[in-house]
């Protein structure tokens, strides 16, 4: 009897692979079509109209999915933490805060041994970007790490929900004129001082939010079935979010295709920052891929022993829209349903990981920034000691942790770092030039790393989930069994006392019992309607 299989059934498996990754395709044919259009209409010279209209898919595109963040992370955390106990809550906390620091110091030393063996930076390099690009950003270096902490603890508690939603605190300097009076010379003189003022910008305090729905999902789940009905609503609404962004990721070839054409086309002189930069975008590159490839994958299959290129292929369709929108939020709805169909990890666990994770993990932003600042030391050809690259390494990671809710924080961590070790600030300015593309392969970093660590969260997790698994089942069973009980037809004796009563009066069936013994009626929900009738006494029965 041969062993192989029919064309036929090959052919339908090969056409089901299709049909299963069909979107991922599509996807990643988009971005390939981006690339190569987008470099083609370079020639042509498109002017700000033109670029406006292609741009615009992309754009429509990306509010599509930010508009799904908020609903979702309120949804899937309170759903989340209202199917876990509070102490499963707060290890699952502990495990991935600790986890999600430690991959970002491990991303930060990887930075530095590749920015050491590879030496991207030389003082030709910077000679020729100042030459040949007109710099007009201007660098704030007054922020510090202190203020970076002092904010993530002001975000993280915020004293409006609502405002929550659409602003967030952060720190800035002002420049105020203060008269001083000299009583020696009795001339009053107007000095200018820097003032640090706490103030509110535009953008959603996701930090805040995770912190209340936390909080709120915990005690609602600790309710038990009085709470029930408003989880289960949540619940339902991470569903319905979920059915949403399966819809909108059918637009994602051309909204893809759209934003990758208009970033091209967008960026001026990039013969020139590819020729003098590109040394430096190959650094984080190889850096971003040697994580991805070999590091996270064998973190991976060392604490979970599967196999880690099968989770990683699951992932690619996150991949492409994390590189396309350069935004780890606005790929969470896409990574929640990869995660939860895909790669079948515990819902209870990456609706409580990936949003901590889209706001709080920084993997590829921490190398970014441990390689762009020994970099900007090579170009100008500053010596950096042991204890300074220790000192970069430390604070790239802790400037991450603390700039958790800075929008593109990358450049302000890379001030923060350059201040800690003494190095020339003026110059991140040149990194603006690229930091569109080298933004895209960071986030990518990002995205990863919270699903792998939702995976290796949920293997730790293991014994606390089938416990819990457990409980409720014998609370389901304990319940089972009183509603069985309320169901069974009681027999009433009138004298238990004397066993002869049983053979001459008859017994008496309660209301409601289920059983073809009543006399009752059969109603079309398949109930039997029973009723009571108490049985006549034989006055002729002898008793005892």
């Amino acid at each position: 009897m041969s062993n192989k299989m029919s064309p036929v059934r090959v052919t339908d498996m090969r056409w089901g692979w299709v049909r299963k990754n069909l979107l991922l395709m599509i996807t990643f044919s988009g971005v390939l079509f981006g690339v190569a259009l987008g470099l083609a209409l370079r020639a042509a010279g498109p002017d700000s109209t033109t670029i406006l209209l292609i741009s615009y898919p992309g754009e429509l595109f990306i509010r599509m999915l930010k508009l799904m963040i908020l609903p979702l992370i309120i949804a899937s955390l309170i759903a989340g933490s209202a199917s876990l106990n509070a102490r499963m809550n707060g290890r699952i906390v502990v495990r991935t805060v600790l986890y999600f620091m430690a991959t970002s110091l491990l991303n930060a030393f990887l930075g530095v041994m590749l920015a050491i063996a590879i030496h991207p930076g030389s003082p030709l390099a910077k000679q020729a970007l100042t030459q040949g690009l007109n710099n007009s950003v201007t660098t704030n270096s007054n922020i510090n790490i202190l203020d970076g902490f002092l904010d993530l603890g002001r975000n993280i508690f915020p004293d409006n929900i609502f405002q929550a939603s659409f602003q967030q605190v952060h720190t800035v300097y002002e420049e105020q004129t203060v008269i001083q009076h000299s009583n020696l010379t009795g001339i009053d003189t107007q000095i200018t001082e820097l003032v640090r003022s706490v103030k509110y910008r535009a953008g959603t305090n996701t930090l805040g939010i995770i912190a209340f729905c936390l909080v709120f999902g915990t005690l609602l789940g600790s309710l038990g079935k009085k709470g029930a009905v408003v989880a289960d609503f949540f619940s339902i609404i991470d569903t319905v979010i979920l059915k949403i962004v399966t819809g909108v990721m059918w637009l994602s070839p051309i909204g893809v295709a759209s934003v990758i054409m208009s970033k091209i086309l967008s960026v001026d002189n990039l013969g020139t920052v590819m020729s003098n930069l590109g040394l430096f975008i190959v650094t984080v590159v190889v850096g971003v891929f040697i994580y991805q490839w070999i590091i996270q994958n064998l973190l991976y299959f060392l604490f979970t022993h599967r196999n880690p290129f099968t989770f990683y292929f699951h992932l690619l369709e996150p991949w492409v829209t994390s590189f396309a929108t350069a935004s780890t939020a606005a790929t969470l709805p896409i990574t929640f349903r990869c995660m939860n169909d895909k790669c079948g990890v515990d819902p209870r666990i990456s609706r409580f990981v990936l949003p901590i994770g889209a706001t709080v993990n920084m993997d590829g932003t921490a190398l970014f920034v441990s390689v762009g600042t020994v970099f900007i030391a090579q170009m100008n050809e500053l010596p950096i000691s042991v204890g300074e690259y220790a000192t970069i390494i430390v604070t790239a990671t802790a400037a991450s942790v603390a700039s958790a809710s800075v929008p593109s924080a990358a450049l302000v961590l890379i001030l923060i770092v350059l201040t800690s070790v003494n190095l020339p600030a003026e110059d991140v300015s040149l990194l603006f030039a690229i930091d569109w593309l080298v933004d895209r392969f960071r986030t990518t970093n990002n995205m990863l790393g919270d699903c792998y660590t939702a995976a290796i969260v949920e293997h730790w997790s293991q014994g606390e989930l089938q416990a819990m698994d457990a409980e409720a089942n014998a609370e389901n069973y304990s319940n089972d069994v009183e509603k069985a009980a309320d169901l069974t037809p009681l027999v009433t004796r009138q004298h238990d006392a004397d066993p002869d009563s049983l053979l001459h009066e008859p017994p008496t069936l309660l209301k409601g019992a289920d059983s073809s013994m009543a006399n009752g009626k059969m109603l079309g929900s398949g109930e039997i309607h029973v009723e009571v009738e108490e049985a006549p006494k034989d006055t002729n029965t002898t008793k005892m």
